[in-house]
Order: C-alpha cells, then structure tokens, then sequence
C-alpha cells in the first residue's frame, strides 16, 4: 500500500450527525458506537435491521429490530451554530487542548 494516506476518524460516540448519502439521507442522530476497524459507525434509530435471533435460555427469540452500521464517509458532524453536517478542523487551545472545530464558522465541537 505505497503511497496511501491513512485517514483519522473524526466521529465519536455521542456525537449528533446528519447522514449526507444512502436510504436514510438527511436524517440526524446520535452516534451509539464507533467501529473503528472497519470505518463503521452505528447511528440511533437510523438504518434499522431485521435480525432473526435464535431462542434463548429464557425462550427469547424471534425477530428483532436492531440498528446496522454505516460508513463513516456517509455521515457529517451537526454544528449546534450552523445547523448543518460540516468538516472538522482541530485548534490547540491556550491550556494545551486540542479541541475539534466546526471548518465552516470556527465553532468549538467538543464539550
């Protein structure tokens, strides 16, 4: 893999996207869990599965309705101040921290 440039992910889990491509364009959500891996992230109430699941102990089975992954290249953070899926940007702060920022107004991401 000679020159290939390794791309960082840029999404954590908690973070508030809109998802800008596929069945469920324009939807936002929270991001329930990030698979690093395989550049994977799983979205609350978005891009619902149907999963047959084998009887239990308890006799719990049947169908079940779960959330399935999507690419990270399908999602874009939500900016609280634009209101819009934006590109991140990082800037160190004074006290040392490197924080993610919105590319568009400059707006800090991060709690």
């Amino acid at each position: 893999m000679l020159g290939t440039k390794r791309q960082g992910i840029h999404i954590k889990k908690g973070d508030m996207v809109r998802v800008v491509a596929g069945k469920e364009k324009g939807k936002t959500g929270k991001v329930l869990k990030v698979i690093s891996e395989k550049k994977h992230v799983v979205i609350e109430k978005l891009n619902t599965i149907k999963k047959h699941q084998k009887p239990d102990a308890q006799g719990k089975g049947g169908i079940v309705e779960k959330e399935g992954s999507m690419h990270i290249s399908n999602v874009a953070i939500l900016c609280n101040k634009c209101d819009a899926g934006v590109r991140v940007g990082y800037k160190v702060l004074e006290n040392a921290k490197k924080v993610r920022i919105c590319k568009k107004c400059e707006e800090i991401l991060d709690e």
